[in-house]
């Protein structure tokens, strides 16, 4: 199954890219216009017993009324403190995460849209045990790769400015995977030139 995702999503990346010099006249191609770029992204932020700092920032490009493509960069830290009953602290967990891919997205109506997004992290953790004598602490670092489907919301808030709201699912599903069996809602901006 994830090598049939891989060969589709292979096949949509290459018609992407061809499509990229569609025509609206018949004598030349179409050239780069700056005001097709997609400079956009999300950031996030959580603190307490669970702390989340998350910066995903994206660049793309709209290659037509109907399909647009980029990179994307997935940065975060995170903590998460466990309490017993009493409320001292049982474990916290650290970690960090560093990755990124590529995106295509699919615009049926100019302010709906399909997005997918291969991504590969990798992730540094550490666990730190309180309720051993001596605390006990455990690293693991590895890489993991996403799969992030879903589709989203876009509403123009300006001339070249939108707001943009998605909804994605992992459906790789690793077990290690920041993004383990939940909807991952996220809320951004996009500028375009």
């Amino acid at each position: 199954m994830k090598r049939l995702l891989l060969c589709f999503l292979l096949l949509t990346a290459v018609q992407l890219v061809h499509a990229q010099y569609y025509k609206t006249d018949t004598t030349r191609k179409k050239q780069f216009d700056g005001s097709r770029l997609i400079i956009g992204g999300s950031l996030g932020l959580a603190f307490g017993d669970y702390t989340n700092i998350n910066i995903s920032p994206m660049v793309g490009y709209r290659i037509s009324q109907l399909f647009a493509a980029g990179v994307a960069i997935n940065g975060q830290y995170g903590s998460e403190r466990f309490r017993d009953y009493y409320g001292n602290t049982g474990q916290r967990n650290q970690y960090s995460i560093f990755g990124g891919g590529v995106w295509g997205r699919v615009y049926p109506l100019d302010f709906l849209f399909v997005h997918v997004q291969p991504e590969y992290n990798y992730i540094n953790l550490k666990s730190t045990y309180y309720d051993t004598d001596p605390k006990t602490v455990v690293k693991d670092n590895y890489g993991v790769a996403s799969l992030l489907m879903g589709g989203g919301y876009t509403q123009p808030i300006g001339g070249n400015a939108a707001f943009s709201i998605m909804a994605l699912y992992d459906v790789l599903q690793d077990s290690r995977s920041p993004y383990q069996n939940g909807l991952i809602l996220r809320v951004g901006a996009t500028l375009g030139f």
